[in-house]
């Protein structure tokens, strides 16, 4: 059962983000140009992202915590090709489309995001993932906290929107 929590905030400083993700040893990924596509759906979210590092379809829905989102995944395909795209999105309505340029970091199973939105500004997230349903959302959120803090995120700065929900209100 894949499981995530997910921190967002502002964050005016990526280079010191950065710098204290390098002092953890973070496992830099690269930095991806993707392009999110959400569809109409009836029930959470469906995006296709498309980029140079990350492919993915997914089918998601979040649930509000204390300052994070907890995240049940009903579908996800990694690398999937035009005609499963076009299978699962075909005559669905394109609600929002997206275009961000993202820091890919990971320690362990916690992966870190930062963002930078045109129209938005710079963001950062922390997400820990529970792949085989072996960590539990508790230890999850307890990591979310932990580098929150060690991360220097003040909570006036989290956002529990979506940057698609942030886009129609700016």
């Amino acid at each position: 059962m894949y499981a995530d929590i997910t921190i967002k905030a502002r964050c005016e400083n990526h280079a010191e983000a950065e710098s204290i993700l390098s002092g953890l040893n973070a496992a830099y990924q690269g930095e991806d140009v993707q392009t999110d596509t959400y569809y109409e759906t009836d029930y959470g979210k469906l995006k296709h992202r498309q980029g140079n590092i990350e492919n993915v379809l997914i089918h998601y829905n979040r649930t509000p915590l204390e300052g994070a989102k907890r995240t049940e995944v009903l579908l996800y395909l990694k690398n999937p090709g035009a005609a499963t795209v076009a299978a699962v999105c075909e005559g669905k309505s394109i609600i929002a489309r997206l275009k961000k340029i993202r820091k890919i970091y990971f320690i362990d199973n916690v992966k870190f995001h930062l963002d930078q939105i045109k129209g938005l500004g710079d963001f950062i997230e922390i997400e820990a993932i529970d792949l085989e349903g072996s960590v539990g959302i508790e230890v999850l959120q307890q990591q979310c906290d932990y580098y929150k803090d060690l991360l220097q995120i003040h909570n006036e700065d989290l956002v529990t929107s979506a940057y698609t929900d942030l886009i129609h209100h700016s």
